[in-house]
């Protein structure tokens, strides 16, 4: 491969992302993963869960290289990998049809998920993502005034989160893309192309089905049974899982906050997140902790029906 000169800086943060020129070829896109954050055995094996599931026929953007170990490169400190470029545009998370679609190929990719577990990959759980987020932002981000407020509120939303965990325990944890937004979905010949598996973790099902739904409770219940419709025709799901979704969601909350915490002495920070880290910002996250720990006390969409069966 001989590359021509061209490169383009694409919109990523956590790591950096170029798309690359090359010679009488179509372009490549470069990933340069951030230094410290994954080590060779982590990176292979989420390289690996995309190898199993382009394999199976999955539309998902898979790592140049003839093995996991192989697309892994590196580069002085950095590792980075190699991807096709492929285009698409966003979903559209109105449509039926499509979250019907996005339901049958998030079953077949939990499927595969369940094939085996991570080893050098850490699992999404309360610690990590809620109680280690809450005590990096006291220690090092939080206005000193807010300090006291934020303590007693995040203590009190992670002892609800750690009664929802507790209460269905034994629920099945299985590899999962992890960070599944509409931003990490091109859609394209009406089929979802799933991308950047960087935050791939061992989690419960419901991790990458909550985020596609939006709007009111009335909206996000028809959203969910649009998507149960597809996933039900390639694998069962626990229902349990449902329990799980405001906490999921809280623990997104607490982390995101602690992640731009950690991120802010890198020199893109200023530009990417302006309105980070001030006391507006903090009040504000403060505030929509608060609405979260309401939603936590609440029935799962207003108790709609009382029954989240598709």
């Amino acid at each position: 491969m001989c590359v021509d000169g061209r490169l383009l800086a694409l919109n990523s943060y956590e790591n950096r992302v170029y798309q690359v020129g090359v010679e009488d070829a179509e372009p490549v896109i470069a990933k340069f993963y951030r230094p410290a954050r994954w080590d060779a055995r982590a990176l292979a094996e989420e390289h690996a869960f995309v190898f199993d599931l382009a394999a199976q026929g999955l539309s998902v953007v898979a790592p140049l290289g003839e093995t996991p170990a192989a697309s892994v490169r590196r580069f002085g400190e950095f590792y980075f990998a190699l991807f096709p470029r492929r285009g698409g545009r966003a979903p559209d998370l109105d449509l039926r049809d499509t979250l019907r679609t996005l339901g049958r190929v998030l079953a077949r990719i939990h499927t595969i998920g369940r094939g085996r577990p991570f080893r050098a990959r850490p699992a999404l759980d309360l610690e990590s993502f809620g109680v280690a987020s809450v005590e990096y932002v006291l220690a090092h981000a939080l206005p000193r005034d807010l300090a006291p407020a934020y303590a007693s509120l995040t203590r009190d939303l992670l002892e609800l989160c750690r009664e929802r965990f507790a209460a269905v325990a034994d629920v099945v944890r299985v590899r999962v893309h992890g960070d599944c937004h509409a931003g990490n979905l091109l859609w394209r010949d009406d089929l979802p192309h799933f991308v950047d598996f960087d935050d791939a973790r061992m989690a419960p099902a419901i991790q990458d089905l909550w985020m596609l739904l939006s709007g009111t409770p009335h909206e996000q219940r028809a959203q969910w049974d649009a998507v149960m419709e597809g996933y039900g025709e390639f694998a069962d799901f626990d229902w349990r899982e449902l329990s799980l979704i405001e906490p999921l969601r809280t623990l997104r909350m607490l982390h995101y906050a602690a992640w731009l915490a950690r991120r802010r002495d890198d020199p893109a920070f200023p530009l990417a997140f302006p309105w980070f880290d001030t006391q507006a910002y903090w009040e504000r996250h403060i505030l929509e902790l608060r609405e979260q720990f309401a939603a936590l006390r609440e029935p799962l969409w207003g108790g709609d029906d009382g029954d989240y069966r598709a």
